[in-house]
């Protein structure tokens, strides 16, 4: 306000009016990159439907990430997570939020419900149903977790680590339909992908080992949205969970390293292959016989093979 008073808020039920009403601005936000946008580029490459289903797939989602992945950036950089980290645990419970934070929150929470019915109407095939399904109840789960349970600020940094990873994955896949012989994207991925890892690994460790220890309100208060600080004040508790974090972030990297390795065998079988079929087709062109006549030159004649001179034909008298 003019006096400067700060206005902050706080989640409750009202929150799921306001989810509600996003949602089907998500849904004509869809619709609207869907027509003016993928249809017309999909027109021009003549995809199939496995391909054209993926296509549309990553599509929405690199405009997705895109998008929230500047949005989240801005939020972090002028609320002072990043230039702050300890801003991340002091004063937990962050209970009362700026309003750009839980406006974010909010529309994440949007999104991520309105890819349920979008499953409907982009009549998505099947067998990808609960892969889609899987991934739509991780984001709800991690996000929603985080908004109700008073983690918003570590909640960002994670979410901006992995929209990031995520753009540039199915920014690959984008170019990689546009041109297959071109897989330079998904270098640039598997980078991105493996130090978003060690940084998401890095700030739990951080925040659960040094960070929710040393608040000063250890005493569990759910009234006030105190949830955790007293579970991690236990050392055997902090690193239980600390064991799991890494395990789950090492199954990660293990899926990861899995499908590089997958991706580079086929690629060098790949290569290897073409080599074989050039070499063979080399070789079937030099092995290839000269067409000869039945005879040899001799002087500008044409000597048969026995060394006599071929007979001429007599003409017949009409």
């Amino acid at each position: 306000s003019a006096d400067g008073e700060l206005v902050q808020y706080h989640y409750g039920l009202t929150d799921l009016v306001t989810i509600l009403f996003y949602i089907f601005i998500a849904i004509i936000l869809h619709a609207v990159v869907q027509e003016y946008a993928l249809d017309k580029i999909n027109r021009r490459l003549h995809l199939s439907k496995v391909k054209h289903s993926k296509f549309n797939e990553s599509g929405q989602l690199v405009a997705f990430h895109l998008t929230s992945v500047i949005w989240c950036l801005y939020v972090v950089v002028t609320e002072g997570y990043i230039s702050n980290p300890r801003s991340l645990w002091e004063n937990y419970p962050h209970v009362y939020l700026p309003f750009q934070v839980k406006f974010f929150y909010l529309c994440q929470l949007a999104y991520w419900l309105h890819a349920l019915p979008e499953l409907y109407f982009q009549k998505v095939r099947k067998e990808e149903i609960p892969r889609q399904l899987r991934c739509i109840a991780l984001y709800l789960v991690h996000i929603a977790g985080a908004y109700l349970l008073n983690l918003t600020r570590l909640g960002l940094i994670l979410l901006l680590l992995q929209y990031l990873a995520e753009f540039f994955f199915h920014m690959a896949r984008l170019v990689y339909f546009t041109d297959e012989n071109n897989e330079k994207l998904f270098n640039v991925w598997a980078v991105v992908f493996v130090v978003t890892r060690l940084f998401t690994l890095t700030l739990y460790i951080l925040v659960i080992g040094f960070g929710l220890p040393r608040v000063e309100n250890q005493a569990l208060d759910p009234e006030r949205g105190n949830f955790f600080s007293f579970l991690f004040n236990n050392i055997l508790f902090r690193m239980s969970v600390l064991l799991l974090v890494c395990l789950f972030q090492a199954s990660v990297m293990w899926r990861f390293i899995h499908f590089q390795l997958r991706r580079w065998r086929e690629y060098w079988n790949e290569q290897s292959s073409r080599k074989r079929a050039a070499a063979a087709a080399g070789t079937k062109q030099q092995a290839k016989p000269l067409k000869r006549d039945s005879g040899y030159h001799e002087n500008g004649v044409v000597k048969a093979e026995n060394g006599t001179s071929p007979r001429t034909k007599k003409l017949k008298s009409p």
